[in-house]
């Protein structure tokens, strides 16, 4: 699988990793899942930081973390049949997360269980970790566009993709880009509501 022409996305190579997690970490600050994760406002960004620099380290074992030109957004996909992190990565996870929120993070241990328990198994599909336009970039479509010619790659492999909507006023938006609504959970203590969904292979015109 190789990268678009130099007009259109690329995908993102270890040494962009650091643009990759400043992408997140300013786009997922105001999430209703992530704030309330790390209700820290203080902390929140330095947290964050450490959290999707993890994340990012798993998924850049594939060719399939994407950023558009200007570093607009960034795309963190898992390929069919594996896994976000590596089991030296899954084990570290707990333990970072912990030292992060002390007491406060069993909550958030839990919250990543109900993820991984919505997780549909035994079709191989595409998993979108990951989708995020940085704050002053956003509503000229950078991440919407990036998604589609993601997408456009994966049905040219044949294959479904998966995704978790961290927050609800982006449903609609997967929507329109052929995603339907799986399910639903409820993070406890006044949390968000977080929408699974699934999108099936689409022949190419």
């Amino acid at each position: 699988m190789a990268a678009t022409d130099s007009l259109g996305p690329r995908v993102a190579s270890p040494q962009d990793s650091g643009e990759v997690v400043s992408i997140l970490v300013d786009a997922f600050y105001d999430d209703p899942t992530w704030s309330w994760a790390f209700p820290d406002p203080s902390l929140r960004s330095a947290q964050h930081r450490q959290l999707w620099g993890m994340f990012v380290d798993g998924a850049m074992r594939f060719p399939w973390v994407w950023l558009t030109p200007g570093n607009t957004a960034t795309s963190v996909w898992i390929p069919p049949n594996e896994t976000e992190f590596s089991d030296e990565q899954q084990a570290a996870l707990e333990p970072a997360i912990v030292e992060m929120l002390g007491v406060k993070a069993s909550r958030v241990l839990h919250m990543l269980e109900m993820f991984d328990q919505a997780h549909p198994r035994g079709v191989p599909h595409f998993f979108l970790s990951l989708l995020a336009t940085s704050r002053e970039h956003r509503g000229h479509g950078y991440g919407l566009r990036l998604l589609a010619e993601n997408l456009r790659q994966i049905d040219e492999a044949g294959m479904p993709s998966y995704l978790e909507a961290s927050n609800p006023a982006n449903v609609p938006l997967y929507m329109r880009h052929g995603f339907e609504v799986l399910d639903s959970f409820t993070l406890p203590e006044g949390g968000s509501e977080v929408f699974t969904m699934w999108r099936d292979a689409t022949p190419v015109q």
